[in-house]
C-alpha cells in the first residue's frame, strides 16, 4: 500500500509539499507528470495532471528518492506545488484516486522510517518534539536527540549488559569447564558502573521533561502588589483580571510563555493575607501549594510599603526571587533580612526593569537545572524503563552469583530488555501507537 499526505501546513501559502511513499510511487509520479525520465538526484520541473481527464492541476517541482535512500526507507516522491487550498485539495483527491493509495495516518511516514531502520525510537520521538518546539531551548534539545547523543549512550550501556550476560550464560552452559576465575568479578565491576551511570541519568531533576513541557513559575505575594498585571505584561495579553479591589484573583491562573527562549508555565495566584471568606481562603491555600510545587517562585511585594507581610516572609526561601513592584511610587524597596535572595525593583505600570527580571529568571533556572550531563530524560516512558532496568540490576547485585547464577542471569536479561526498549532494540509494537499518534499527518 502507498501512503500520501500534505506535509506542509494547510492554508494559502507560496509552496505546498505533498509526500507519496510506497513501491508504486514512481509509477504514480510518471502518471501524474506524464514524464518517463524522472531523475532521482535532480530537481524535476514538471506539470502535474489529473490522469482521469488529462487536465493540468499545477506546475511545480518533483523530488524523487528511491529506497532505501529516502526518509521512509521506501521509494518516496515529493510534489512541490503552489500552496492554495484549491491546488492542494485537487492534488490530494487525485492521489487518493490512484490504485493502492490511501491518506497517511498521523506520524506514519516517521513510523515507516523507524520500522525500516532509518532511525531509532528516541530519534523518532525527537522529530515530534522538534515539530512542536516553541522555544529555542526546546529546539536545541530536540536537535541533540535527533543527532543520536542519548541513543548512543543507552546503546553503550545496553552493550555492557549484553557482554556481562554472555559471560554469565557461558558460566551456566559450560559449568564443567574451567572459565577464568575473574569472570564474575569483571561482570560485577561492569554492572556496578552501568548502575552508577543510570542513577546519574535519573538524578536530573526532570530537566528534560521541564524543557519539553515548560518550567513552572509561580507569582505569589501581597494583595494588589501587581501579580496579575505582571502576568499580563509578560504574556502580552489580558490573561488575568486586574482591579484595584483587593482579592480579585481567587484561583490559580496559568499561561504558557516563551521567556527569551525558555518555555515557562507561569501561574498568577491569590494575594497572601488574613481572611475569613472561605473562597478567598481556599485561593490562598492553592497559592501556597502552587509556590511549593513550582520550579521557581517570584515573591511579589509592594515597594511602597515599609515592611514585608509576615505571612509572606514564611514562604521566602533561597530559591525565590523578590520582586518589588511600584518603583514609580518608591525608589527603594523596604529593608529586609533576605540578603541571599535576588531582589529586583520594577514598575509594571511603566514597564521598567522588566528586562532585568527576565534575565534573572533565566539565570536562576539555568543555575538550578542546567547540568553538564548531556543525556537528558525527555519522556516518562524513558524514565520508567530506566527505573525498571535499575531495579533489575539492583536485584542482580544483591544475589550470590555462584549460588543463584541462573536467576541472576534472568535479572540481567530483563534489565537489558528494558534498556533496549528505550531505543527500540526489542519488540516495541505495543508502544508505537502512543508515540506516533501526536505527530502531524504527513510526517
Amino acid at each position: 500500500m502507498n501512503i500520501f499526505a500534505l506535509s506542509t501546513g494547510r492554508g494559502p501559502s507560496g509552496i505546498a509539499i505533498l509526500r507519496l511513499s510506497g513501491k508504486d510511487s514512481l509509477q504514480i509520479s510518471k502518471l501524474i507528470t506524464k514524464k518517463n525520465d524522472i531523475k532521482s538526484k535532480e530537481v524535476n520541473l514538471c506539470k502535474f495532471y489529473d490522469p482521469s481527464n488529462g487536465k493540468i492541476i499545477d506546475e511545480g517541482l518533483l523530488l524523487w528518492s528511491p529506497g532505501p535512500n529516502s526518509y521512509t526507507g521506501e521509494d518516496l516522491a515529493e510534489f512541490h506545488t503552489h500552496g492554495s487550498n484549491a491546488v492542494v485539495s485537487c492534488f490530494l483527491r487525485v492521489l487518493g484516486n490512484q490504485e493502492n493509495c490511501r491518506l497517511a495516518e498521523p506520524g506514519e511516514f516517521t513510523k515507516l522510517a523507524f520500522q525500516n531502520n532509518k532511525m531509532d525510537l528516541i530519534e523518532a520521538e525527537s522529530i515530534g518534539d522538534l515539530i512542536h518546539a516553541e522555544t529555542e531551548l526546546q529546539r536545541q534539545q530536540a536537535i541533540k536527540l535527533i543527532q543520536g547523543n542519548a541513543s548512543n549512550h543507552y546503546n553503550s550501556l545496553r552493550e555492557k549488559l549484553v557482554k556481562s550476560l554472555s559471560y554469565i550464560e557461558a558460566k551456566i552452559d559450560f559449568a564443567e569447564d574451567d572459565l577464568p576465575e575473574n569472570v564474575l568479578k569483571e561482570v560485577q565491576v561492569s554492572i556496578k558502573q552501568v548502575h552508577k551511570d543510570i542513577k546519574q541519568i535519573l538524578e536530573d531533576q526532570k530537566i528534560g521533561e521541564k524543557i519539553r513541557d515548560g518550567f513552572r513559575i509561580s507569582i505569589i505575594g501581597d494583595v494588589n502588589a501587581g501579580k496579575s498585571s505582571l502576568l499580563n505584561l509578560l504574556s502580552k495579553r489580558e490573561a488575568a483580571i486586574v482591579s484595584e479591589q483587593e482579592g480579585t484573583t481567587r484561583d490559580v491562573i496559568e499561561t504558557y510563555l516563551n521567556i527569551d527562549g525558555y518555555p515557562v508555565i507561569m501561574a498568577d495566584t491569590a494575594g497572601i493575607r488574613k481572611v475569613k471568606n472561605k473562597v478567598e481562603k481556599e485561593g490562598i491555600k492553592r497559592a501556597i501549594k502552587k509556590a511549593k510545587d513550582a520550579d521557581l517562585t517570584l515573591i511579589m511585594i509592594d515597594a511602597s510599603k515599609k515592611t514585608i507581610n509576615k505571612d509572606l516572609k514564611k514562604l521566602i526561601n533561597k530559591d525565590c526571587i523578590l520582586v518589588f513592584n511600584k518603583s514609580d511610587l518608591s525608589k527603594k524597596p523596604p529593608k529586609n533580612e533576605f540578603k541571599e535572595n535576588d531582589q529586583i525593583l520594577i514598575s509594571v505600570k511603566n514597564n521598567k526593569n522588566i528586562d532585568n527580571l527576565i534575565k534573572t529568571i533565566k539565570e536562576k533556572l539555568s543555575k538550578k537545572f542546567m547540568k553538564s550531563n548531556n543525556i537528558l530524560v525527555t519522556r516518562e516512558r524513558h524514565r520508567a524503563k530506566l527505573n525498571a532496568a535499575l531495579k533489575e540490576i539492583e536485584k542482580f547485585l544483591k544475589k550470590d552469583q555462584k549460588k543463584e547464577i541462573e536467576t541472576a542471569a534472568e535479572d540481567l536479561r530483563l534489565a537489558t530488555r528494558h534498556l533496549g526498549s528505550i531505543v527500540g532494540k526489542v519488540d516495541v509494537e505495543e508502544i508505537l501507537g502512543s508515540i506516533f499518534q501526536d505527530f502531524c499527518i504527513g510526517k
